[in-house]
């Protein structure tokens, strides 16, 4: 009966672990998954830098209609918008004129009560295609 058992641990012991097929099978699965991981996430880092400058324009915006209504005028740039207007704070924060790209946005008033805020977008050049605005 002992020698029952010893040939029985015996055979554990040399049928325990993965064959080399096994790993390469498991390593291939991983290379596949990874891949299809890899490939749904490009893109995406472009995306939320656009949506988070669109999202920028919208809130300067906000401040310009916010300043025209404290001063009766549209700002003549986008600095005054970081000062304080009289005994008030001012209505943005300096470090929030650039967009995600780390570029100014492009202040222009269109006439007197209207005006455009620009993004160069991702290439970084003013006057491009994929430039955005408000």
């Amino acid at each position: 009966m002992k020698q029952c058992r010893k040939n029985t641990g015996k055979r554990l012991s040399a049928r325990s672990g993965f064959s080399l097929i096994e790993i390469m099978l498991v390593m291939s699965i991983m290379g596949v998954l990874a891949a299809v991981v890899v490939i749904n996430l490009r893109g995406k880092g472009q995306e939320s830098r656009i949506i988070a400058t669109r999202t920028s324009i919208k809130n300067i915006g906000t401040a310009i209609e916010m300043y025209e209504l404290s001063t009766g005028q549209l700002p003549d740039t986008l600095a005054d918008l970081t000062r304080p207007l009289g005994d008030q704070p001012p209505l943005i924060r300096g470090d929030v004129l650039t967009d995600s790209w780390g570029t100014g946005f492009d202040y222009s008033r269109k006439g007197t009560v209207d005006f455009e805020l620009r993004s160069a977008g991702p290439d970084r050049q003013m006057g491009t295609e994929d430039d955005i605005t408000n």
